[in-house]
């Protein structure tokens, strides 16, 4: 007996049941782990004031935070009643007024102004005066009939001058000073003569402390300086500076 011949149509139809009940299977099998499967678990930890404690929240529980609001206390501001003086009320004056008659009315006297006579008054007199403070510095020789101003720069000039043709700088290599600028701080004081006493230096070297009072003791005779129209002795700084290369 011959077999008979299946058609390509029927074959498919049996295929496709197969596969709808293997994918109905595996559906169920899925829907039965999903339910088997146990419901993970999340910690929250929550801050307070006074005590930590562990808030176990499910997967899908939304949570919400929210904040207290802070109370500020309201400030009542006390209103200044105006201030009101109370009515014055007049006391009893019993003080007894005094009342002149006849008072003489004395005829002014009149001063003959050209009779009057100027009296100077003597300033104290000042010991010393600073060479900057000074009202008529001192007169260096070569600036004679020079206003005051016009004087102290010629003063400070000619001082300059003096020093620097004067001052032996070659005594600084004797002593083996190093390199660079170095200052003698010198003050002396030129007295109502005109001359030079009261001579200070200020040196950490011997030698040029000889070569500075050398230099200052050369120095010619002043016309003394004035203050108050009076002859007074000028105290003046001279600093002494000079560079090694």
């Amino acid at each position: 007996m011959k077999n008979a011949k299946k058609s390509p149509t029927k074959q498919l139809e049996k295929f496709s049941n197969i596969f709808t009940q293997l994918g109905l299977v595996l559906v169920l099998f899925i829907v039965f782990i999903t339910l088997e499967h146990q419901t993970e678990e999340k910690t929250v930890a929550v801050f307070e004031s006074d005590n930590s404690k562990v808030v176990y929240v499910a997967p899908d529980t939304e949570v919400l935070f929210t904040k207290e609001p802070k109370v500020v206390p309201k400030v009542t501001m006390i209103k200044a009643s105006p201030f009101i003086v109370d009515e014055v009320v007049k006391g009893k004056n019993n003080i007894i007024e005094t009342v002149f008659e006849d008072v003489k009315i004395e005829n002014p006297v009149l001063i003959d102004l050209e009779s009057v006579v100027e009296v100077k008054v003597n300033e104290p007199f000042v010991e010393d005066v600073d060479f900057v403070n000074i009202q008529n510095a001192p007169v260096f020789k070569g600036c004679e009939n020079l206003s005051k101003e016009e004087n102290k720069v010629c003063f400070e000039k000619k001082m300059k001058q003096f020093v620097q043709r004067n001052f032996d700088v070659e005594l600084a290599n004797e002593i083996g000073l190093r390199a660079g600028v170095h200052k003698i701080h010198t003050q002396f004081v030129i007295d109502d003569k005109g001359e030079i006493v009261d001579v200070k230096i200020s040196t950490a070297y011997k030698t040029l402390e000889k070569e500075a009072l050398r230099v200052i003791e050369k120095l010619p005779k002043f016309k003394p300086g004035t203050q108050n129209s009076r002859t007074v002795k000028v105290r003046y700084n001279l600093p002494i500076a000079f560079s090694l290369q």
